[in-house]
């Protein structure tokens, strides 16, 4: 399962020029339907087989849909975070690990919209426009604390820095361009280093062997002596210090993938029940679209779904109404608010992933329709940050207006 950095992986560079560049919000949304319908094909295969997408990733980026966010002074689209949602909503319901793959590449964005300076944001936005892909390097695991050990000293041989460490959960990085990295400075202040992939000393090792979200490539990359050059830092801690959307902007896609997936199970559902479900032994009907118990289950899975839609759909209006004039109070209002979508959006995927095979039946959990795959990508996706914290945020906020933490994870 293991691969190394620059030895067998197909990553290519898109020629200046050869990618899509969207132009509002109409046509990003006509663009992922588009996608969607095409990567919902092998789907399931691809999951089976644990086959890495590395022809859909390059269709996927030459789309322009990972330069959607980019703002529109810089040559971007700026779609709203409404817009942004539905297009990682349309892409998830047809490969959850396909629409995941760019979630890191949108919050790098964020980080350097609110904290990168003007020539970063005109470098880094130009490179997402032609189609440079940014992967991630942030989390850390063996240690009982969320500590960073990764470091950045200063290259005073060479000027800029030096990284050393090793990060897990790089969701996207196998098949990245940059990689975004996490790291801390000599006085424990964390900074964003965007590395080139091919960097030397830069190992990425495909080990992601979760049940779910099997082609994310969501492995490991291990900094051995990096060098990195001073003005591809970007500050990231000084970034959460003041009010900043970058928490809600990381947390309304991850609320987006899992009603993707939701809504992906529920189609499976439907799809399922009317071609292969016998009613049962005790309904009087004669086909299961008839029995009363079954439209009783998929109509609490419809309300729930739509709930779960018009959550996010509100949490993407506040979240563009915090980015306009981001301040405590209009940030923790975002950061609430997809909180609150990100509790429904959690329910409904988990839900619609079991109640797949209740309705479904026993010829449901036969391998050869890997229905499995909608609960497995559900459940390993929503352990990314436990939903009892959304509920005490969410609480917190109306019972003792007390402003949620600003992190990443909320």
């Amino acid at each position: 399962m293991s691969q190394s950095n620059n030895l067998s992986a197909p990553l290519t560079t898109p020629i200046p020029g050869s990618v899509r560049v969207i132009r509002d919000d109409a046509e990003a949304l006509a663009v992922a339907r588009e996608l969607a319908a095409e990567f919902a094909v092998e789907a399931a295969r691809r999951d089976r087989e644990r086959r890495l997408p590395w022809a859909e990733i390059e269709r996927f980026s030459r789309s322009g849909l990972w330069g959607i966010s980019v703002p529109k002074q810089y040559g971007g689209a700026g779609v709203s975070n409404v817009t942004l949602a539905e297009v990682v909503s349309i892409l998830a319901a047809a490969d959850s690990s396909l629409a995941h793959i760019p979630q890191n590449h949108f919050y790098s964005l964020e980080v350097l919209r609110v904290g990168g300076s003007e020539e970063q944001k005109s470098f880094f936005f130009y490179q997402a426009l032609e189609g440079q892909r940014f992967g991630n390097a942030l989390a850390e695991i063996g240690h009982k604390d969320f500590v960073r050990r990764t470091r950045l000293s200063p290259d005073r041989k060479h000027g800029g820095f030096r990284i050393d460490g090793r990060k897990f959960y790089c969701t996207g990085s196998l098949f990245a361009h940059w990689i975004p990295t996490l790291a801390v400075d000599e006085s424990g202040t964390g900074w964003l280093a965007f590395v080139p992939r091919q960097s030397r000393g830069v190992t990425i090792t495909d080990d992601w062997d979760g049940f779910g979200q099997r082609v994310t490539g969501s492995g490991s990359v291990q900094f051995d002596d990096v060098h990195v050059q001073a003005d591809w830092v970007v500050p990231f801690q000084a970034s959460f210090d003041s009010p900043s959307t970058i928490g809600p902007l990381a947390q309304i896609i991850h609320a987006a993938l899992d009603l993707g997936m939701a809504r992906g199970a529920y189609a499976a559902t439907l799809e399922f029940v009317r071609r292969h479900t016998r009613p049962w032994i005790d309904a009087p009907q004669d086909k299961a679209t008839d029995d009363p118990l079954t439209l009783e289950r998929v109509g609490d899975l419809a309300v729930r779904l739509k709930a779960a839609e018009a959550l996010l759909r509100r949490a993407g209006r506040v979240l563009d109404a915090s980015q306009s004039a981001p301040d405590e109070r209009s940030v923790a209002a975002a950061s609430v608010a997809v909180a609150e979508a990100r509790v429904l959006t959690t329910e409904i995927a988990l839900k619609a992933g079991s109640r797949l095979f209740e309705l479904g039946g026993s010829v449901a959990s036969l391998s050869e329709h890997n229905l499995d795959r909608y609960w497995r990508n559900a459940r390993t996706h929503t352990l990314h940050d436990p939903v009892r914290w959304k509920f005490h945020a969410v609480g917190n906020y109306y019972l003792n207006d007390k402003l949620p933490p600003r992190h990443g994870a909320l």
